[in-house]
């Protein structure tokens, strides 16, 4: 006699595999409060990461979701790379050696810190907000979507089949996100495959604690000799130092010569083939996503893997938050196809060059460091631009009034002054990963009368807007949120000259937030961060960016544009009294 089976268990959002895609999307559902399951195949969490880069843009997300400080502290951080090549004695040579992050770039730094770490830091957010851990143990075994519920009626669309200690467990859930990496139960189980190559050459990587008298173990290197090549990543702590080295290879010390090298010890090591695949789809009827590993593999040298998934399961978790919140209608989870896929296909694009090169017997070392000077801003995660759809506007935008400012892009950050207490900070540290969407305002010097009357009908419109879309009795900022850039003087300027939706009263306590409003101008001892200037801005038109929750630059526009801004949050956001087009809240 069989045994029965599980009753199917509920959850909003199941996300199988609590790698770095699956807990970036879980820490975004936390801050939205939307109930989620994360089912992962091991029996706890990862305890030895094999990637380490950790882009300056992932250290901005880090930032952004307030754990920054630990990474930045923990890490080790990447500010120089040198190139050494083979010189006519059969020894090597430093040939060059460059900023390893273009200046002005990011205000946030390339660091190294191993994943396991990296996990455990979005883990503790996002218990801290709410979530309830990782079901480990629990292997997934099936994957099925109701194709007749996916457009309505049924709320609860996907069946997963998994074993959790040799129990069958049954869930359903409104979405799955497949973030279980290259060997995807979940894409497998769809009947998905991987498309792309796979060389024959082989690469080592080890963690190992050198004992050498090689002058540059703590730098970033690239090594080429007529031995071989060996790419150098040094480890946070201050003695462990991670290798990449072409299989099979000369001896590592035959590589370093004149100078000697010894290993201490062996921390971690692992051989991989060099290949690219891209996953033939990336959803299910837009109910089952893939990120990642799950659906983009590549080689780990330009250390972009665990970044990207970082980062894929950053874009999907926001845009999961506003439809199941009710802010947004299901369609908005289109655009994760068209942004991510991209982004993969660039990422594949970009490691099938930088492996080919570094392979290559007929590269040079002049010619490697050229190309990785060049590739710089691509490694820092910095070049990706999302294309025209209902939350990216390049179409609608008259990017001319803020030429530093690229629609579909991050924003970028530059230093201003907080006017309600005078700390100098970074812009972009106010935009926070809590889901609210930005309207970033460049209002010049409200001295001026005819600035000062613009803002002031801006500012009755936005606050119009505002209410349109937020829930009764909930704060006026918590969907919009206002922020004030000025051109003024910090000791002219008071408090009264500025509209009261840039300073609402909001909280708990009912007080006046003081906290949107920032001045572009010098700093008693922090220098002038000259903001208008990095952002092109003129002042007297000003300009008006909308920022995205994930700090993506939707549309650029100029003041006076109110019905432009205003068709652009009517083309995905609901009102708040809207109950048909709220059918996914739940």
């Amino acid at each position: 006699m069989s045994e029965p089976q599980s009753l199917p268990q509920k959850t909003p959002v199941l996300i199988v595999g609590s790698g770095s895609a699956g807990l970036s999307a879980a820490l975004w559902l936390s801050r939205y409060n939307i109930p989620f399951t994360i089912l992962e195949r091991r029996s706890e969490p990862l305890q030895i990461g094999q990637a380490d880069g950790v882009q300056c843009r992932t250290v901005e997300i880090f930032e952004s979701f307030g754990i920054s400080e630990e990474l930045l502290r923990e890490s080790y951080h990447v500010l120089e790379v040198a190139f050494w090549a083979p010189d006519a004695r059969g020894g090597i040579y430093r040939e060059n050696r460059n900023l390893d992050t273009e200046r002005g770039l990011s205000h946030m730094p390339h660091v190294i810190l191993n994943q396991a770490r990296m996990n455990a830091l979005m883990l503790g957010a996002m218990e801290r907000g709410g979530g309830k851990g990782v079901r480990y143990g629990t292997e997934v075994m099936r994957v099925e979507v109701d194709e007749g519920g996916v457009g309505g009626g049924e709320k609860w669309p996907v069946r997963v089949v998994a074993m959790r200690e040799g129990r069958e467990e049954v869930w359903v859930a409104k979405y799955v996100l497949g973030c279980d990496g290259a060997h995807s139960s979940v894409r497998r189980s769809l009947g998905y495959k991987m498309e792309g190559d796979t060389t024959d050459v082989v690469w080592g990587v080890m963690d190992i604690y050198p004992r050498t008298n090689f002058p540059d173990i703590r730098r970033k290197c690239t090594i080429h000799s007529s031995a071989g090549k060996i790419l150098i990543i040094p480890r946070e702590g201050g003695s462990l130092v991670r290798f990449y080295i072409q299989l099979p290879p000369s001896s590592a010390k035959q590589i370093f010569h004149p100078y000697t090298m010894d290993f201490a010890d062996t921390f971690w090591w692992s051989a991989y083939s060099i290949g690219q695949r891209l996953a033939d789809h990336f959803h299910a009827h837009h109910r089952v996503f893939l990120t990642g590993d799950a659906c983009h593999t590549h080689s780990p040298k330009a250390g972009q893997g665990m970044n990207v998934s970082l980062q894929d399961g950053y874009n999907i978790g926001w845009k999961l938050g506003m439809v199941l919140s009710g802010q947004a209608p299901p369609s908005l989870l289109e655009t994760y196809i068209l942004e991510r896929k991209k982004v993969a296909k660039d990422l594949i694009d970009f490691d099938r060059e930088l492996a080919t090169l570094f392979s290559s017997k007929d590269a040079s070392p002049r010619e490697f460091s050229r190309y990785f000077i060049k590739a710089a801003r691509y490694m820092a995660g910095l070049t990706a631009r999302y294309e025209d759809s209902v939350i990216t506007d390049l179409e609608g935008s008259c990017e001319g009034v803020a030429k530093g400012v690229v629609v579909g892009m991050r924003f970028p950050s530059a230093q201003v002054i907080r006017f309600c207490d005078c700390k100098a900070m970074q812009l972009l540290r106010g935009l926070q990963s809590d889901g609210r969407w930005r309207v970033i305002v460049f209002a010049g010097d409200i001295r001026e009368e005819n600035e000062k009357r613009r803002l002031d009908q801006l500012a009755t419109f936005l606050e119009s807007t505002a209410k349109r879309y937020t829930p009764l009795n909930a704060d006026i900022d918590s969907i919009i949120e206002p922020i004030l850039v000025l051109r003024t003087k910090f000791v002219e300027t008071e408090q009264e000259q500025i509209p009261d939706y840039f300073w609402p009263v909001t909280g708990k306590w009912r007080i006046r937030d003081l906290h949107k409003v920032y001045i572009d101008d010098e700093h008693y001892n922090s220098g002038h961060g000259h903001a208008y200037e990095k952002y092109e801005v003129d002042a007297a038109p000003g300009a008006v960016v909308i920022v995205r929750p994930d700090q993506y630059v939707a549309r650029v526009t100029k003041m006076d544009d109110l019905s432009g801004i205003g068709k652009f949050f009517e083309g995905f956001l609901v009102e708040s009294g809207d109950s048909n087009r709220r059918s996914e809240k739940l």
